[in-house]
């Protein structure tokens, strides 16, 4: 008969899935905490083990890494009501099978019991994660939703593999973050981290950025250059918003990830490198390859692993913790006494759309702490975008359809051929005019409203020709 151990300092949910499981015709035992867990684990083996993460005395991190040392091939399912990046992240890397967080569903925890008792038969004593000590903590990443969670294990996964990952999500979601985490839990986390945007920085430049130079290559190289993949030779290289970058760089970025050679601008010699590339993107990149904008090789070889980022509106449940974590940051840091956020600000914290995701919760949260003058963070303090509700996203939307040319209103005539690019073109130049209007100039806060990164908000003014200062005037007047 199949033994499971289930470990809670919680009688009533030791009792609770101890019923569940014997009703299911296995065979229960239960502790308390890990130092119980441990001596009954070593009395008599166990197929599944099953174990709150927080506990008195000995939690479940600890368990795990008491089981490792003599029976690493039993599956171990975590349980939390409190669940982080770091605690997910490290559970995976000790060798949990899988991280639940309370209250779950009947069904999914049979369904995942089922999965983990598979495994275990399946591969036969091979233990199914890897038991490497987890190196470090992991910072910023905050949330228990599944999708978190499930991105907590996904992290685990690749960090110590070499393959190509590529990150996409709306901006503002956190996709350095998640780069930066992936690097410092890989073997490369000795070494070093370097991340630029390509959006950014002019192609020219980009490329000595990327790839370095040699003295004489062109105006103003005075003097020999590294470039970003030279540094960080033996590290990781973020490609921020890589669909920004020109088939020609994308040229030079292929031979990277194929040959892992490169030279200098202006150079002769092949310089070679051992670094592990992570691409980051808001952008659709098969729209792109579609347009002729992006190579279709170089999307493969990026899309090794693929890692996709949920929209803060995916993940509501998340803004609380979010909410409270900038909170305590962002009064510490400004020496405000606020402690917490009034029902009614929480309210709309929940309920606004957050075109800008994460950053833009911080940013508001930001604000409010600046405007708070009372212990508790109220509905005047956060910004008018939030206090204005749900609603705001469509009268947002209906303000820049104002800046529509007339002839996308309604179908042409079929005698008439239109410019699908020349409209395009000139619709993004006017939504951009019509967000630096609305933000009154403010570049950052204009490219919120779009949903963009900064950095792509500036590449695209410059790639149009906008003064910033034309965002005071109304599009048709610019």
């Amino acid at each position: 008969m199949t033994r499971i151990l289930v470990v809670d300092d919680e009688a009533g949910m030791r009792e609770f899935l101890s019923i569940l499981l014997e009703r299911e015709g296995f065979q229960v035992e239960s502790a308390q905490d890990g130092h119980e867990a441990l001596q009954a684990a070593q009395k008599a083996p166990f197929d599944l083990i099953i174990s709150d993460l927080k506990m008195p005395s000995m939690d479940g991190v600890r368990l795990l890494e008491g089981l490792r040392k003599f029976q690493p091939e039993i599956p171990v399912i975590l349980m939390t009501a409190y669940a982080s990046a770091d605690s997910a992240i490290q559970a995976m890397k000790l060798g949990a099978y899988d991280y639940l967080t309370k209250p779950f569903r009947v069904e999914e925890i049979k369904q995942v019991i089922s999965r983990a008792l598979e495994v275990k038969a399946d591969r036969a004593g091979v233990f199914p994660w890897s038991a490497e000590p987890f190196p470090q903590p992991v910072e910023g990443l905050i949330g228990r939703s599944p999708k978190m969670i499930e991105l907590y294990k996904m992290i685990s996964k690749v960090a110590t593999v070499t393959g190509t990952v590529l990150i996409t999500g709306e901006s503002g979601t956190g996709k350095e973050m998640v780069a930066r985490t992936i690097h410092k839990n890989s073997d490369r986390a000795s070494a070093p981290f370097l991340a630029i945007s390509c959006g950014a920085i002019p192609e020219p430049l980009l490329e000595s950025e990327l790839f370095g130079h040699v003295k004489g290559a062109f105006t103003g190289a005075v003097a020999a250059k590294a470039g970003l993949f030279e540094v960080a030779n033996g590290g990781t290289v973020l490609l921020d918003e890589i669909g920004e970058t020109s088939l020609a760089i994308q040229v030079k970025l292929l031979r990277v990830l194929q040959e892992r050679i490169f030279r200098r601008v202006g150079g002769t010699e092949d310089v070679e490198v051992d670094v592990r590339v992570i691409a980051a993107t808001h952008q659709d990149l098969k729209e792109l390859i579609r347009k002729e904008q992006f190579r279709e090789d170089l999307y493969y070889r990026l899309n090794v692993i693929p890692i996709h980022l949920p929209s803060l509106r995916e993940r509501r449940e998340d803004i609380p913790l979010l909410a409270m974590n900038f909170l305590a940051k962002s009064s510490q840091e400004n020496r405000r006494p606020i402690r917490g956020i009034a029902p009614e600000a929480m309210e709309m914290l929940l309920t606004y759309h957050w075109p800008g995701n994460v950053r833009e919760l911080e940013n508001a949260i930001e604000q409010g702490v600046a405007l708070g003058t009372e212990d508790l963070m109220v509905p005047e303090n956060l910004p008018e975008t939030v206090q204005a509700g749900p609603g705001a996203a469509d009268s947002q939307v209906e303000r820049m359809e104002n800046a529509l040319p007339p002839e996308v209103s309604g179908f042409a005539p079929s005698s008439e051929k239109l410019d699908l690019d020349a409209i395009v073109s000139r619709v993004e130049r006017d939504l951009l005019l019509e967000a630096l209007r609305q933000a009154g100039g403010v570049q950052k806060k204009a490219a919120q409203l779009v949903g963009l990164s900064f950095e792509s908000f500036r590449y695209r003014l410059k790639k149009y020709g906008i003064d910033p200062e034309e965002g005071r005037q109304t599009p048709s007047e610019a």
